[in-house]
């Protein structure tokens, strides 16, 4: 019986589903938002919530925590978790706790597997804040208006090559 066991398995070794966990934890450093199973989505919940404690603390011994945590291996992992504690960290300061959720999304057509998104809380509070500074109006109204003035030249010239031949 597996009563009060707190892992899960997703049908894999220990050492695979670390493994799978680290990397999912570091793609979702990376991204922000990963697309994933919602069993996946909930087993690797906890530990990015982890990550962002550690970030918050800021420390030489947090950052070589969650180096640990994330199989330090490779350089992807470097600069995950360099992002993790000079972006994510900072952003979720005055937060305590809850950095993510999982949004569902429904079966995958292929086998029914019910999917999620995972995703930081906070990457919607940024989102809100970039699109602000940005004005992608003012380059199609240009395109618009050098357009207009060429179709009125050929539409003149017409109108004057057909009023000479009616003369």
């Amino acid at each position: 019986m597996r009563h009060q066991k707190k892992t899960v398995k997703l049908g894999r070794t220990a050492e695979h589903r670390n493994a799978l966990l680290a990397n999912q934890a570091c793609s979702l450093i990376e991204h922000g938002r990963i697309k994933t199973t919602l069993a996946k989505a909930k087993a690797v919940k906890p530990l990015a919530e982890k990550m962002i404690t550690l970030a918050k603390r800021n420390n030489l011994h947090a950052r070589r925590r969650a180096l640990a945590l994330l199989h330090n291996n490779s350089t992807r992992t470097v600069k995950a978790v360099s992002k993790l504690f000079t972006e994510l960290g900072p952003r979720s300061a005055t937060r305590n706790g809850g950095y993510t959720r999982i949004i569902k999304l429904g079966p995958r057509p292929s086998d029914s597997a019910p999917m999620a998104y995972i995703e930081w809380v906070d990457l919607a509070v940024a989102a809100e804040e970039a699109p602000v500074t940005a004005t992608p109006e003012t380059k199609p109204a240009k395109a618009k208006a050098t357009k207009k003035p060429a179709s009125k030249a050929k539409a003149t010239e017409k109108a004057e090559d057909s009023s000479e031949k009616t003369e």
